[in-house]
């Protein structure tokens, strides 16, 4: 399926009416557990409107095809994403690193409701590559920058390593959630730990230099 192609902006209803755009949040709601569920393949029209409530016309008279709802599923998702990492900044500012990086590790994990079926859209893009590029990007931007913003002094290039890794931290994290990395009852406490001890030590202020001899003769 194409991600974003022009011909399913044209054929998809655009409701004006409030009534039709909570029908329309309900359908792609639904159609985004069944697609997380299922995956994309083995989702189908009737399943979608039967898991909304609502009846097979009443979904085909706001999206044509399947293909309709991947791609309209798929752009709000992205955007949700893109939303989320651009005010990262915003709570990073005045925040402690250890506040910062509870922020980041649970950010994914709290997301992933809304975006649930990203995963299983992007393996059947025909833009997956390009799709998975820009959403790396835009993570690792917006946390890079959110580490700025929690300690200004840090270096631009630190900053991109160190969010390298607390992305790691956080897919791992949004795993344990969903069972699908190893995890035991106490693994997530001990990884949010394990953030803010990381967080703490690489954004802390250095300490300024003492002042005096360098090998304490100010002191005798």
């Amino acid at each position: 399926m194409g991600s974003t192609s022009s011909r399913t902006d044209r054929t998809t209803l655009q409701p004006q009416r409030a009534v039709g755009r909570q029908r329309v949040a309900d359908l792609l709601a639904a159609a985004s557990d069944l697609i997380a569920e299922r995956g994309y393949q083995a989702t189908t029209m009737a399943a979608i409107a039967e898991r909304a409530g609502a009846r097979i016309g009443s979904l085909y008279r706001f999206f044509p095809n399947k293909e309709a709802i991947a791609d309209t599923l798929l752009r709000r998702h992205l955007d949700i994403l893109r939303e989320a990492y651009a005010t990262l900044g915003q709570h990073a500012t005045g925040a402690t690193p250890e506040e910062l990086a509870d922020i980041l590790i649970d950010l994914l994990t709290t997301l992933y409701p809304r975006v649930k079926s990203l995963p299983a859209l992007m393996d059947v893009s025909t833009d997956r590559t390009e799709l998975s590029r820009q959403s790396r990007a835009t993570a690792l931007g917006g946390i890079s920058a959110a580490l700025i913003a929690c300690a200004p002094k840090l270096d631009r290039r630190e900053a991109d390593d160190i969010a390298t890794v607390v992305l790691n931290n956080m897919k791992t994290m949004l795993g344990m959630a969903l069972k699908t990395a190893p995890t035991s009852p106490g693994a997530p406490d001990e990884l949010r730990l394990m953030n803010r001890l990381y967080l703490a030590t690489r954004l802390m202020p250095a300490q300024k230099p003492a002042t005096g001899h360098p090998d304490g003769a100010d002191r005798l």
